[in-house]
């Protein structure tokens, strides 16, 4: 059985308990565009390489959204993590 990922989310969204508070979504750049509406907080995680090909980090068609970056943590070897609140 096939469950449509937006309303999944909305129903995990209004139960009580932990389940309804914080839903993680790792990678899947097709899945983060169906579900841009949804989400409430992006972090993005970046390494000083270039690939040159890879996952969109949103794909598919969705409308643009605003985020604000809230808090960015920089490693030794480069890399960082950055956090986006929804505007």
């Amino acid at each position: 059985m096939r469950t449509d990922p937006v309303e999944l989310v909305r129903r995990l969204k209004k139960e009580d308990g932990p389940q309804g508070k914080d839903i993680w979504l790792c990678g899947g750049g097709t899945l983060a565009g169906a579900l841009i509406e949804e989400i409430d907080q992006l972090i993005f995680k970046s390494y000083p390489v270039l690939a040159g090909a890879g996952v969109p980090a949103l794909g598919g068609n969705f409308r643009p959204a605003l985020f604000n970056p809230v808090r960015r943590q920089e490693f030794s070897n480069g890399a960082q993590v950055t956090w986006f609140d929804r505007v």
